[in-house]
């Protein structure tokens, strides 16, 4: 005997793909239209309505290509008015330099110890920073801080590693790097800062990312570039106009 269930198909409750806040929020930006970088932080200000102070972030596709090892794009900027997020940094270092980390107020410091806690699967922070001196033992520990692994590349192998510190701390200092997709995404601040200050950590992300293009990337290098709140929809960029803003 059939039941209910074998003969009622059941219904399909499949969730809308965003909420009717967002798409609210999206049907405020015009179709097509490519906006200048001021407009566009407007937009995102006014279109983070979320609970909670929400974050800005930048989106840019690169014209790159990212399985070429001469093409990876990443690096470190430092930007004038900070991401406002606070982050718990870790040194690996000795002697003066593990001196110079504390007093820049870095949350743990240590050398082979802190390696061995890092071993045992302790992972209470953001960043990690090491001093060239203790570069070598990095390997110990690689698999397990996995992308957080520090390297020269994006500067977080340093000797200047009070500068470093304070400069994550004051949560001025970010890093990017372009994913399997050729796509940057990057924190360039609050909603509670100002247009011009957004303008201004705008500015220093973009000139970054310009300065780091590779030689052997040709054709067009900013294909796309959007803008967002942590909860709010994307805002698009006109990429060249975006560029000439930065100076870059």
């Amino acid at each position: 005997m059939n039941t209910t269930e074998d003969t009622v198909p059941k219904k399909d409750k499949k969730k809308a793909p965003h909420s009717k806040r967002f798409t609210a929020l999206a049907e405020a930006i015009e179709a097509d239209k490519m906006y200048e970088v001021a407009e566009a932080l407007e937009l995102v200000k006014k279109n983070a309505t979320a609970k909670f102070p929400e974050g800005v972030d930048l989106s840019v596709r690169l014209g790159i290509d990212p399985k070429k090892g001469d093409q990876n794009v990443r690096g470190t900027t430092s930007l004038p008015h900070g991401t406002g997020k606070t982050k718990i940094v870790a040194v690996l270092a000795k002697g003066d330099h593990a001196k110079e980390a504390k007093e820049a107020g870095a949350d743990h410091v240590g050398d082979e110890d802190l390696i061995k806690q890092i071993q045992e699967g302790f992972n209470k922070f953001d960043v990690v920073l090491a001093t060239e001196e203790m570069a070598p033992q990095i390997g110990k520990i690689g698999k397990a801080l996995g992308a957080k692994t520090p390297n020269k590349r994006n500067g977080t192998v340093t000797n200047a590693i009070g500068t470093a510190v304070k400069e994550i701390k004051g949560a001025t200092r970010v890093e990017y790097r372009a994913d399997k997709g050729g796509v940057i995404n990057m924190p360039i601040g609050r909603v509670s800062l100002s247009t011009a200050q957004l303008t201004e950590n705008f500015t220093a992300a973009v000139s970054a990312i310009v300065k780091a293009k590779p030689t052997s990337a040709k054709g067009k290098y900013l294909v796309t570039m959007t803008l967002s709140s942590t909860m709010g929809p994307g805002v698009p960029l006109d990429p060249a106009l975006a560029q000439k803003v930065a100076g870059a």
